[in-house]
């Protein structure tokens, strides 16, 4: 049997600061469209719900420009920047799309979309086109559950740099890979 860790000094925490270690996954940018308006926020705040079909759950501030586009047209896409993006991601998190275009502000390249109104963001690693699937928790929590009907990965690099968010305008990039697949049961890989 292995030896145990060295129990590490702890100390008390703020909790309204736990996000810093408990962000649920990397910053994603949401491209949206409805009517003639299109926007892109950056989000922190979303997590994987279901395999089959693949249900995304994430929240969206109704104070965000955003907000509006995604509820009215009940789509949206999740694009995954990389390390490379992380001023574009910073930038558009830290204005609104009220003031103008992201994708000309940022220099990003919208592609269409198959199956939703909303573009893809051609410089990132991946987009996945999102369908509402649920939105009974919009209106109480701002809680979306998207159904992912179209996912479209880079080939390379395998595993991107992604970016992940501490709070207090500090990031953690992905880091080293380590594989314990051989020790999984085959139903839970």
């Amino acid at each position: 049997m292995p030896r145990a860790a060295r129990l590490p000094s702890r100390q008390d925490f703020p909790v309204h600061q736990v996000r810093r270690y408990l962000e649920p996954g990397p910053i994603v940018l949401v491209s949206s469209a409805y009517r003639r308006q299109r926007n892109i926020m950056t989000m922190g705040w979303h997590c994987m719900m279901e395999f089959a079909p693949s249900l995304l759950g994430c929240v969206i501030s109704s104070g965000n420009h955003s907000f509006e586009l995604i509820r009215k047209s009940r789509e949206c896409v999740i694009n995954l920047p990389t390390a490379a993006l992380i001023d574009q991601v910073v930038g558009i998190g830290n204005c609104s799309g009220a003031e103008g275009d992201k994708f000309e502000r940022f220099g990003l390249t919208a592609l269409p979309a198959q199956q939703v109104g909303a573009p893809l963001i051609g410089e990132c690693h991946a987009s996945f086109e999102c369908r509402l699937h649920d939105g009974r928790l919009v209106g109480k929590y701002n809680y979306f559950i998207f159904e992912v009907v179209q996912a479209h990965v880079a080939r390379t690099p395998k595993n991107p740099q992604t970016l992940h968010y501490k709070g207090n305008g500090e990031f953690m990039l992905a880091g080293e890979v380590v594989s314990r697949r051989a020790k999984f049961h085959r139903e839970y890989l």
